[in-house]
């Protein structure tokens, strides 16, 4: 067993439902390239492998989506893939993935990141990343989270409160954080930008495994006294215990379980061109408008047509005389709507209406 490591463990276990009908339970986001030609959680891979060695790197995801990490994620040792039984939320889910890098990296240091996330600027992303795990080679008793510069009043985020605290770095400033807060109305966003002491919680943070550990023994005790009893990763029984047990453990976030009742929690201010890719709307931010300011991606053709959306997978796709709408073709399924109801494509999801 090795000691203080640095390690990065990947969330990837989400059903990506916002994305629908691209995105599906069998094939969720982060399998997904939206953008780019990689898929979102070959992305994540490979800016955090030009820093950290892939026997550092794990992943967690559920049974399901096994087969996709591996086949895309070919460079990742197959140990390394930590299976979530059931969804659990975020708490249950990263003191398993803690307990279990513990067993391979003792006193590890670990970077949580979302496997969906899009992030331009790699070289800011990446010494953002090596200042939080430099400080906590000094800090061990503190939980270091990376907070987004806003550039608008997005009602779409949590965001982070800092305090007044801040010591330099790296040439990059870490705060002390006032408070976590949920995500705000238009005019409460608008005051965020403002002020200046808001940041978007981007969902990533880094801990001593160790102090970890002891932050969900003592916050979350239901679920570390349950899963402190599992039999060491390398037991044939480990798997056969764990779906015992885990459906056992409460539901419950991270940010409720630890972060917003831990009493030592730094920010690191960062602005490395992030973005959650949270709904069809974001595709206006990343993909560049042609003259008619339509927003393409597939074979489509447009005349005379402006201002719309057009996301096509398999078929070609002609626009006539059309303004202000969106178009979207994948898994045998076309939807097409205003170009402002574009975020609540999702909400069709359940509704049978095809068929």
């Amino acid at each position: 067993m090795e000691e203080n490591k640095n390690c990065v463990l990947i969330m990837a276990g989400g059903k990506g439902t916002r994305f629908w009908p691209k995105s599906t339970e069998e094939k969720p986001k982060q399998f997904l390239n939206l953008i780019g030609e990689k898929t979102m959680i070959q992305e994540t891979f490979d800016r955090i492998n030009k820093k950290i060695p892939s026997n550092q790197i794990f992943v967690v995801t559920c049974q399901k989506y096994k087969n996709l990490v591996e086949k895309q994620l070919p460079n990742l040792p197959e140990k390394n893939i930590i299976i979530e039984p059931i969804g659990r939320n975020t708490a249950p889910c990263i003191l398993l993935s803690t307990i279990y890098i513990q067993q391979i990296f003792e006193n590890a240091n670990i970077a949580v990141l979302p496997s969906d996330h899009l992030i331009s600027n790699i070289d800011m992303f990446l010494k953002t990343l090596e200042t939080a795990m430099e400080f906590l080679k000094s800090n061990k008793e503190t939980i270091v989270t990376i907070g987004i510069k806003p550039d608008r009043p997005e009602t779409g985020y949590g965001y982070i409160k800092t305090a007044n605290k801040e010591i330099y770095l790296n040439e990059m400033k870490i705060v002390d954080v006032e408070k976590f807060v949920e995500k705000p109305d238009i005019e409460t966003a608008n005051q965020y930008l403002q002020s200046g002491r808001y940041l978007w919680n981007a969902g990533m943070f880094v801990f001593n495994s160790n102090y970890m550990l002891k932050e969900l023994k003592e916050n979350y005790s239901s679920g570390y006294n349950l899963l402190s009893k599992l039999p060491p990763i390398t037991d044939k029984k480990y798997q056969d215990k764990l779906k015992e047990i885990y459906e056992q453990c409460e539901t419950i976030s991270i940010d409720y379980a630890v972060m917003e009742r831990s009493d030592s929690i730094h920010v690191i201010p960062s602005n490395f061109g992030w973005d959650d890719i949270g709904t069809w709307k974001a595709l206006q931010r990343y993909i560049k408008p042609d003259e008619a300011s339509n927003i393409i991606k597939g074979e489509v053709k447009a005349y005379n047509s402006s201002n719309n959306v057009v996301y096509a997978e398999d078929k070609k796709i002609i626009l006539l005389d059309v303004d202000d709408i969106f178009f979207i073709e994948s898994n045998d399924l076309i939807v097409v709507g205003k170009k402002d109801k574009i975020s609540e494509v999702y909400q069709l999801r359940n509704k049978n209406l095809v068929g």
